[in-house]
């Protein structure tokens, strides 16, 4: 929990108790339904929670904008954007019943009003949206394939409407292979732990 206040300090008091609730909630759940590795819940704010934050330091989302999280698994990205953005509507989605059991869980516990599970495949979704997050489900020519008609194009954040979708690695390849023209953030210059020193958030406008 310190380690989201060391980079979002302006936190009302809703979000710091729906932050600090995240921990317990998921090693709850966790016991049950395995969605976190085992050697990653004592990381959980560092390697989950903070990553997946590291796309509001991209594009902050604007009241009322809709984002698509695809193949969430047990809430991230979508749910600490969630809670940092309780203005803006979230859909997360996953094709597997029982992490969106999880996600269920979590957001009735937080009373995320914001956020609706979903669970199928992101192509049976018939909604658009403005912004399209994810967190490294398959390589990105194949996830632009998913997502790239579910974008509307406009603007209701900091950025342009698209895609942003967290990677590791060497990206160059296969950025080149989506075809399309990607702007790269290294999540080292927000954050300064080791652990984001490879990672990126891939930046697609619409």
């Amino acid at each position: 929990m310190d380690l989201v206040l060391k980079y979002f300090s302006e936190l009302s008091e809703i979000q710091r108790e729906r932050f600090a609730a995240l921990y317990d909630l998921y090693m709850e759940w966790n016991a049950r339904i395995n969605v976190i590795s085992r050697k990653d819940t004592d990381q959980l704010y560092l390697r989950h929670v903070l990553h997946s934050l590291a796309i509001a330091k991209v594009c902050r989302f604007d009241a009322g904008a809709r984002v698509l999280d695809v193949g969430c698994g047990g809430g991230f990205p979508g749910i600490p954007l969630a809670i940092l953005f309780p203005e803006t509507r979230f859909i997360l989605a996953d094709s597997i019943a029982k992490k969106i059991r999880v996600v269920e869980g979590v957001v009735n516990s937080l009373h995320l009003s914001n956020v609706v599970p979903w669970n199928g495949r992101v192509e049976q979704i018939e909604e658009t949206f403005d912004y399209v997050v994810s967190r490294a489900v398959t390589d990105m020519r194949t996830f632009v394939g998913w997502v790239w008609d579910k974008i509307e194009r406009g603007q209701h954040g900091t950025l342009p409407a698209g895609i942003l979708y967290l990677k590791g690695g060497d990206l160059g390849e296969e950025l080149a292979a989506a075809g399309k023209h990607c702007r790269l953030y290294p999540i080292s210059e927000f954050f300064v732990e080791e652990f984001f020193e490879t990672k990126k958030v891939v930046y697609l406008p619409r």
